[in-house]
């Protein structure tokens, strides 16, 4: 394909979509990203963008400027105006615990409105094993042109870091899963303008759609290990994140951090897939499983630590939560512990408020507290660290008035604290 006289279509402009119709236009390639969500398309087609992540808002106002970025909330237009079509949208899981592709369906039931013969198709969203040949390529079929023959298509899974997202997307290794080899070369001369990294083929896009949830997987898994490992070193002398540094100098070791519970738009949502897969053809994915629901405790491990350590209080006990976001120095709250341990304080009746440097008023009281300022926060009664901000990593002793602190991320000395008279305690180490 000639990348100077083809446009790339992007389905999705959110924290991977934009980024990815940024960089690809920035490399002098006519983009129309598409979303459904017309604020959004606004913001873009103005050089603006709807979230932050460093790097992104000088390169979106410079493609748009240069005219080599547009939006539209139009999907069926981008698929007629495309000849390369992204599919970059959000594959959450419904209160089953199941995938729900319903975004995923509809963009390629807008793809196939206007594929012609040439054009290659390629997703990035996260899905379960066999949902390229199994859903996607039979919705394009129907435009009557054969996939392999008259339009190609192929998987490759996003690796990218919130905060560091520009990065490693023109840093990382691609995975390239292809329908065919002619979609697999199509798709990996692509990401040659994407990033600078090795370009790896796999068998098919099964084997693809394998790699992406694997990875997230293995994440889960072994945070699950951790937190295990947490809840034991709780009952004796230990000091668990001690122990994990210590263990981990062993060079065949790599032991993650234990925490409230695990966040983000990957790693609490893609183990499903597999575990619905399993199910699907009939076995069990033990071990993923029960790491999900080690992961999904841990906010209701941080309300049994608190009540260990008060007696009965009234109405006007206050706790604070400190961070909304899922991970430290980003204002994203996707699939967050900090939402479930602030409804399970509020079903037991606690007086909850929320503090965070990065996420707005308006969404921190979508939860259902009251936004206070830093000050207001550390003068609650109970402080719940549940976000390593940089902000947080500098609190001393003197500025926990009321001498309560639980902390679910290694960030603060300990002992420190405890020698200056504050009740301290923190996953894996209970004092």
């Amino acid at each position: 394909m000639n990348f100077d006289t083809i446009q790339v279509g992007i389905f999705g402009l959110g924290h991977i979509g934009l980024p990815t119709a940024a960089i690809l236009a920035n490399n002098n390639i006519h983009v129309l990203g598409a979303d459904v969500n017309t604020e959004t398309v606004d913001n873009i087609n103005k050089g603006l963008c709807s979230f932050k992540e460093p790097g992104l808002d000088d390169l979106v106002k410079k493609a748009v400027t240069n005219n080599y970025l547009k939006a539209t909330s139009n999907l069926d237009v981008a698929a007629v105006e495309s000849d390369i079509l992204l599919v970059i949208v959000p594959t959450p899981i419904d209160e089953n615990k199941k995938s729900d592709l319903s975004f995923v369906i509809s963009a390629c039931e807008s793809i196939k409105k206007g594929l012609k013969k040439g054009n290659l198709v390629v997703i990035e969203s996260t899905v379960p094993p066999e949902t390229g040949i199994n859903v996607i390529k039979p919705i394009l079929e129907e435009s009557g042109l054969k996939c392999g023959e008259d339009f190609y298509l192929s998987y490759s899974p996003e690796r990218a870091l919130p905060n560091n997202t520009i990065y490693e997307m023109t840093h990382n290794v691609r995975i390239i899963g292809g329908y065919d080899d002619k979609s697999a070369d199509l798709t990996a001369n692509l990401y040659s303008h994407i990033t600078q990294g090795d370009i790896i083929k796999v068998k098919n896009i099964t084997s693809a759609e394998m790699v992406k949830l694997m990875e997230n997987t293995y994440r889960d898994v072994n945070i699950a290990l951790s937190n295990e490992f947490a809840l034991i070193s709780e009952k004796i002398d230990v000091d668990v994140n001690e122990v994990i540094r210590a263990a981990n100098y062993h060079p065949r070791v790599n032991i993650h951090t234990p925490g409230p519970g695990v966040g983000g738009h990957c790693i609490p949502v893609d183990p499903y897939f597999l575990i619905e897969l399993a199910e699907t053809y009939g076995t069990s994915a033990r071990l993923i499983s029960d790491s999900r629901k080690i992961n999904n405790s841990m906010p209701q491990h941080v309300v049994d630590i608190l009540l260990d350590n008060i007696d009965d209080v009234g109405d006007d006990f206050v706790i604070s939560i400190l961070g909304i976001a899922y991970k430290g120095n980003v204002d994203d709250i996707r699939e967050t512990p900090s939402k479930t341990l602030i409804e399970l304080l509020k079903d037991k009746g606690f007086n909850v408020v929320a503090h965070d440097p990065l996420v707005s008023d308006n969404v921190i009281e979508s939860f259902g507290v009251k936004s206070v300022s830093y000050d207001e926060a550390l003068d609650a009664d109970c402080v719940i660290i549940m976000t390593d901000h940089d902000l947080y990593k500098d609190i001393t002793p003197d500025m926990i008035k009321n001498n309560f602190i639980i902390v679910t991320r290694p960030i603060l000395d300990s002992n420190k604290f405890r020698e200056n008279g504050v009740n301290f305690q923190a996953i894996g180490d209970i004092d």
